[in-house]
């Protein structure tokens, strides 16, 4: 008798690793989901700081990904790793098998959200941007963004932003802080900056006295076009006119200076307010960058054509009419704006 009851309990547990060692190379989810590997759905979860492996494990079953999930956790304190689990988000696979979530759970999460800065978007349309953000921590207050750049003063970089974001698509992980997302854009620009600012020095004649003024020229450049092959031609035009001492006379620094004032239309009472912006009024460079530069006009600013232009407007489809004579321009403008012959 005493032998059959040892034989059965050495069956039952002999049954029971079995069982254990099924469920450890089958996938976490069991037989719920019947794609291949290869096709299934990943499913996106997120794990709050502080959850234990028990409520992490109930909540992957809640969701049919996984199976046995006094199992998993049985697993996870018997190798000592339960505490070591990540608060984040996972994209999970159906298919893994429960050594697969495990690594994935002790690694972190890696999901990356995309984040685009758009050439020529000002700071407040960032800043705008950002804050709608539902994965990032928010930190900054409206007087901290006013001086945020003071953080990488030692680069160079001004208290106030505007400009020195680099327009590219950046990726954060959520739980980030938003300062952290805006320092990937900003030392982005920086290193273009440098770039376009080592070139310059090579160049002669330039008369940008540093590369916050080469940053204020592309900021330029880049809400004056957006087609690449007339970005050196319009900053040769803005070259040669401050190598002349003549206003520039470009339309959306008036625009940048305006503010809430500005409904879709300049008129002449735009033209004549007084404003640091205003370069119908004032001479040289405005005080700040008025949006994101491209690199590609960060470049332009530093390489500006060799032509003779001194004027350009605008004839429709995003480019320009260039002249290099008063009297020519005033025939382009009343060609392609005042519609005469």
């Amino acid at each position: 008798m005493l032998v059959i009851s040892g034989l059965l309990v050495l069956l039952a547990g002999l049954g029971t690793a079995i069982s254990v060692w099924h469920w450890w190379h089958a996938p976490i989810a069991g037989t719920i989901h019947t794609q291949q590997a290869g096709d299934a759905e990943l499913v996106r979860i997120k794990l709050q700081p502080g959850q234990s492996a028990q409520r992490i494990a109930n909540e992957l079953a809640s969701q049919n990904l996984l199976e046995r999930p006094e199992w998993f956790v049985w697993w996870l304190r018997w190798q000592d790793q339960a505490h070591l689990i990540r608060a984040g988000e996972y994209d999970i696979n159906p298919h893994w098998t429960p050594a697969q979530l495990r690594d994935a759970l002790l690694a972190g999460g890696r999901v990356r959200h995309p984040f685009t800065i758009v050439p020529g978007e000002t700071l407040a349309q960032v800043r705008q941007k950002i804050q709608g953000l539902e994965n990032i921590r928010h930190t900054l207050n409206d007087e901290e963004w006013l001086k945020l750049g003071e953080r990488w003063a030692a680069m160079g970089v001004t208290p106030f932003l505007e400009g020195w974001l680099l327009p590219e698509t950046y990726f954060y992980q959520a739980g980030e802080a938003d300062w952290q997302l805006v320092e990937r854009a900003v030392l982005a620009m920086v290193a273009t900056l440098n770039q376009a600012w080592s070139s310059s020095n090579e160049a002669e004649g330039l008369p940008l006295r540093s590369p916050y003024e080469v940053l204020i020229l592309a900021s330029i450049i880049e809400k004056e076009t957006g087609v690449a092959h007339e970005r050196e031609m319009i900053s040769g035009v803005f070259v040669r006119r401050l190598q002349r001492n003549m206003r520039l006379q470009t339309d959306p620094t008036v625009i940048y200076g305006m503010g809430d004032a500005y409904q879709g239309r300049i008129g002449r009472a735009g033209l004549d307010t007084p404003t640091p912006y205003n370069t119908y009024i004032i001479r040289g460079l405005p005080p700040t960058p008025i949006a994101m530069p491209s690199a590609a006009a960060v470049m332009a600013a530093v390489n500006p054509d060799q032509g003779d232009y001194l004027f350009f407007v605008a004839k429709g489809g995003g480019e320009h009419h260039f002249s290099v004579t008063y009297e020519e321009h005033r025939r382009a403008v009343r060609r392609y704006i005042l519609n005469r012959p």
